[in-house]
């Protein structure tokens, strides 16, 4: 299965949340492939300094340059999971072939609405926050798709 994750500017929470699960699918043998992009994307920016602080402090280290979401992120993608519903809706208005692949992560995860608060600009303590709630998140969904109870 391959999984991109969609935030803004692909700085903060869709890296942190690539590294998380990358590091939760080794852990828990689940064989997935997961990256990351931004709706409003620069090419080739760097992750921000606390986002990389906030995994570098969980083990994780986040060597990643940001990417703007494209028509072929979204073609090889089994599932595409947003940060907030906005990025949900503006993916599925920009994309024809995203139908019934784009989720956001709470609504595919535990089947509740909700977004994940974007950290950017904030103190370190505001992106450790980000990613323990992506952590969270992002365990249950490996457990998911190891039970085959994903949608």
């Amino acid at each position: 299965m391959k999984i991109i994750f969609v935030c803004t500017g692909n700085t903060c929470r869709s890296p942190m949340a690539e590294a998380l699960f990358k590091s939760i699918a080794v852990t828990k043998g689940l064989d997935v492939s997961a990256s990351s992009a931004g709706v409003f994307a620069s090419p080739h920016g760097k992750a921000s300094a606390h986002a990389v602080e906030a995994l570098f402090e969980k083990r994780i280290a986040l060597n990643h340059t940001s990417s703007p979401l494209s028509e072929e992120h979204i073609e090889t993608a089994d599932l595409v999971l947003a940060m907030t519903e906005q990025h949900k809706q503006l993916i599925e208005s920009r994309y024809q072939n995203s139908q019934g692949k784009v989720f956001t992560i709470k609504e595919y995860v535990t089947g509740t609405n909700g977004d994940i608060s974007d950290p950017f600009g904030g103190s370190l303590d505001v992106y450790k926050q980000t990613r323990d709630e992506l952590e969270e998140l992002l365990t249950l969904l490996a457990d998911q798709l190891l039970d085959g109870k994903s949608k």
